[in-house]
Parts: structure tokens; C-alpha cells; sequence
């Protein structure tokens, strides 16, 4: 058993039995893994014919963590993260409103995994709202510590909150009304940066023609507009690999130079109006927090839903892969659910070891399964003629055409 490597110039080396972490989740976790695990482990034995191999390691967080240690997220867990630099995780429960803050807010803060990656494609044969869902294929990078999930803020009849909105009122000569709770948004130049840095390197190697920053920054032009300014700083650094959507009109004549990325930009909510009527035009998203949660989520929707929608948090140090959806608590333990979003940031995690050959395995069975007509019941009920399987199944099902 041993550790996956990050060497000094940031480079990630897998050895062939890598041992990682697994967070079953809350909810629904359990089913879903217990669906995905059997299918990451045949593809890399059918991609490998048994060099290579994952040894899991089982990680607390959530409410098996709190019912074994008293403890949400036990810094045994968070320690054994660290130790072995990749792992993957079920959902994990948060209360809304009240009580703890998100245990995946924690995780991305704590390890530093500033790129939330959320690729969206099309699968034939799921059920889709729009016309023309196979024009889908896009890539969502989204900023995971900043904006205002950094989590700064105050109820509105703490202490905190009456002291900063005296400090506004006085300092600042902003008015705050009485009983307001107060939150801060940030946007750093940094945290900017290597997000879009990050995308850009992404659609350079994967042959992708553009990458767009969406923000809000007509608004929010300190924050948002920051983050415009910064991405397009960031992404000159690539020198010639990259032309400006409005140099490729002024110098090129509208026509996009041979293998150089486009960087454009989209004010937020007409982008949503776009990835609905011309998604084909999208390749690549850099966008902050907010913007890439409910964007990538809308995107989801357009091809299925969040129950195929895989999910990476990446940073320089560390990678925490994750299914997209909720604990979904009334499905728990029926072995029911669709497994296909955490089986698909299976495929990611398999692509970030460099074990491509077993994450096109995963993809090209998982869409054979579907096409076959069978699906778990959130799909079977939208699908003349399927057959509903249990979640379980579906797994096996997925690993009968590996």
C-alpha cells in the first residue's frame, strides 16, 4: 500500500496501489457507494489486468463520525486526507439555517481546494428538458474558497453583527437597519487567478477552444469585476496559446487563430440565458463561488439532473472528489438512489491518478447500461419501456459492461 506523491514542482505521482480515503456520507452515502466501489475496482482491473489497484481506507465525517467519536469531521479523518492527498467522499449533511457550518465547505477550506471542477455532458438516452441536450459539453471551474461561502458572517442580534454595523454606519456612512444579519463576500487576486489559471491550462490540454469568465461584475465591480480583471490577466500569461474574444474580432477578422484558446466573459445571468440557447458555444466556465454553484447545477439539469453530475475539489496539495447531490435522507438505506454522479467523480479521481484507460471504461459502460434501458427509478419512470433497478444493480449492471 502506498501514498500518492506530489513532487516540488507540483506534479502528482500515482504508484500502482495507491491507498485512499473514502467517506461513505450520510443519507443515501452508503447506498451509493456501496454501488460505486465495485465499479472503480473491476475498471481498473479490466484496464490493468491486476498491476494496478486501489487500496481504500475508510475516513469518518457526518453523522457516522459524530455517532463513533462525538466528533463531525475528527481530525483522524481530516489527518488521513492529508497523509494520502486523494480521496472521495458520499454527502455529507448540513443543516440549513442553524447548527454547523457545511462539513464540505470545511473540507475545501481546511485542504485548500480552491477549483470546485464540474464537467457536464450529455449521456444518450437520459431524459433531458431541452431540445438539444447533446450540445451540452461543457467545464465548470469553479472558485471553492472565497466569494460568500468563505462563511464570514453574523446573526443579526449577535454582538459582532451590531459592532460591524455600527463600525459601517459610522466609518463607512453605510445605513444597516436594525436586526440585519451581515455577511462579507471576498474576492482576492490570488484566489482569482489560480482558478483561471487552472481552466485555461485545463482547455490547453484537453484541445477545448475557449474558456469564458462569468461574473456578476456590472454589479459587484469590486469583487465580481476584480474577478474579470484578474482572469484576464491570469490567462495573458499563456502568452500566444490564448487570444481575446475581442482581439479575434479586432486582428483576426472574427476568425479564431489555429489551436489558440478564446477567453471571453459573461455577465452572469445572461450566461444563463446562453447555456440554454447556445451552449454549443461554451467550453470552458471560470467563475466565483455563487456563480459556479447554481450555474453548474442548471447545467445538470439539462442532461438529466444531479444524479449524473460527478464533482471535483482540486487544489495544489490536495483532491477530494465528491458526489454532487444532497443526502437525500428519505431514500436511506432503501438501495435505491442513482449512484451515477458519485461513479462518475469515481472516473475523475481514476483521470486525476493518470489511469485513463480505467475512467473511459467507467464512462463507456455506465453509458452502455443506460442505453440498454437500465436505470434506477429517478430515470425509469422518464423512459418508455426501461427497466428499474435498484441502485445496487445498476452498479453491477455498469460492471457487467466493463
Amino acid at each position: 500500500m502506498s501514498r500518492i506523491i506530489i513532487d516540488d514542482q507540483g506534479r502528482w505521482q500515482a504508484p500502482d496501489q495507491p491507498a485512499i480515503p473514502f467517506i461513505e456520507g450520510d443519507g443515501v452515502g452508503p447506498d451509493i457507494w456501496a454501488a460505486t466501489r465495485p465499479v472503480l475496482e473491476a475498471a481498473v482491473e479490466k484496464a490493468y489486468g491486476g498491476k494496478r489497484r486501489i487500496e481504500w481506507i475508510e475516513a469518518l465525517a457526518g453523522e457516522k463520525a459524530y455517532d463513533r467519536t462525538g466528533e463531525w469531521l475528527p481530525e483522524e479523518t481530516l489527518e488521513t486526507i492529508r497523509d494520502h492527498a486523494v480521496a472521495i467522499k458520499g454527502p455529507l449533511t448540513t443543516p440549513v439555517g442553524e447548527g454547523f457550518r457545511s462539513l464540505n465547505v470545511a473540507l475545501r477550506q481546511i485542504f485548500d481546494l480552491y477549483a470546485c471542477i464540474r464537467p457536464v455532458r450529455y449521456i444518450p438516452g437520459v431524459p433531458a428538458p431541452v431540445k438539444n441536450p447533446e450540445k451540452v459539453d461543457m467545464v465548470v471551474f469553479r472558485e471553492n474558497t472565497e466569494d460568500v461561502y468563505a462563511g464570514i458572517e453574523w446573526a443579526s442580534d449577535s454582538k459582532e453583527a451590531v459592532r460591524l454595523a455600527d463600525f459601517l454606519s459610522k466609518e463607512m456612512g453605510v445605513k444597516i437597519g436594525p436586526r440585519t444579519g451581515l455577511g462579507l463576500k471576498i474576492a482576492s487576486e490570488e484566489g482569482s487567478k489560480r482558478l483561471v489559471r487552472r481552466a485555461v491550462r485545463y482547455a490547453l490540454d484537453q484541445g477545448r477552444g475557449s474558456v469564458t469568465l462569468v461574473h456578476k461584475g456590472n454589479i459587484m465591480k469590486f469583487t465580481e469585476g476584480a474577478f474579470r480583471t484578474w482572469g484576464y490577466e491570469a490567462a495573458a500569461e499563456f502568452g500566444s496559446a490564448v487570444v481575446t474574444e475581442a482581439e479575434v474580432a479586432e486582428k483576426h477578422g472574427g476568425r479564431v487563430p489555429e489551436g489558440r484558446v478564446v477567453i471571453k466573459d459573461r455577465i452572469a445571468d445572461a450566461m444563463f440565458q446562453q447555456v440554454l440557447l447556445r451552449p454549443d458555444e461554451y467550453e470552458v466556465i471560470a467563475t466565483p463561488n455563487l456563480n459556479g454553484d447554481y450555474l453548474s447545477d442548471a447545467l445538470a439539469a439539462q442532461v438529466g439532473g444531479l444524479g449524473l453530475a460527478p464533482g471535483a475539489n482540486i487544489g495544489d496539495r490536495c483532491a477530494v472528489f465528491e458526489a454532487t447531490h444532497g443526502t437525500a435522507p428519505k431514500y436511506a438505506g432503501q438501495d435505491k438512489v442513482n449512484p451515477g454522479s458519485l461513479i462518475l467523480s469515481g472516473a475523475l479521481m481514476l483521470e486525476h491518478l493518470g489511469w485513463d484507460e480505467a475512467a473511459a471504461l467507467v464512462r463507456k459502460a455506465l453509458g452502455l447500461t443506460i442505453a440498454a434501458g437500465l436505470v434506477t427509478y429517478d430515470l425509469a419512470r422518464q423512459i418508455d419501456g426501461a427497466k428499474e433497478l435498484s441502485c445496487s444493480a445498476f452498479g453491477r449492471a455498469i460492471v457487467e459492461r466493463l
